[in-house]
């Protein structure tokens, strides 16, 4: 079966969303000298960026990623924090970090959430902070590939 890239062209096609105040945008791209078409290993690095834009001080406490390839093959990925931290941002403050996502093929997808814990205020809350769905392309490679 041939599939093609679901946005239509290759290029970068990162995301911002805001869930509660709470501003989230990825950028995405591709790292080709850490990537070997030729194995199947196709590695993407992301930049987040984190921006608290609501009254309240908040903190990370755990990501989840979803991520999919062009097989169609999905991976969840959870844990506590982000790159090893539980940032705390009060208003107005950001918190960015890099990370990186291998794949088995030349495009793919992300998105997930934060959980977030509201740490001023009267209540005692957490809720999912959404991180949208960006796009994972290798430039390299035609925009339709053979799945398998």
């Amino acid at each position: 079966m041939n599939r093609t890239y679901p946005w239509g062209v290759k290029g970068r096609h990162g995301s911002s969303t805001v869930t509660r105040g709470i501003r989230v945008e990825v950028q995405p791209r591709f790292l080709e000298g850490e990537s070997s078409p030729q194995d199947r290993r196709y590695v993407f690095a992301y930049s987040v960026t984190i921006v608290n834009e609501s009254d309240a001080t908040v903190q990370i406490v755990a990501r989840v990623w979803n991520i999919v390839d062009a097989a169609g093959a999905c991976h969840d990925v959870e844990g506590d924090g982000v790159v090893g931290r539980q940032p705390v941002l009060e208003p107005g403050q950001v918190f960015e970090y890099e990370s990186y996502c291998p794949l088995k093929t030349a495009w793919g997808t992300m998105e997930g959430r934060y959980r977030v814990q509201v740490l001023s205020g009267d209540a005692d809350e957490t809720f999912d902070a959404r991180i949208g769905r960006f796009y994972l392309a290798s430039p390299a490679e035609p925009a339709t590939e053979r799945v398998r």
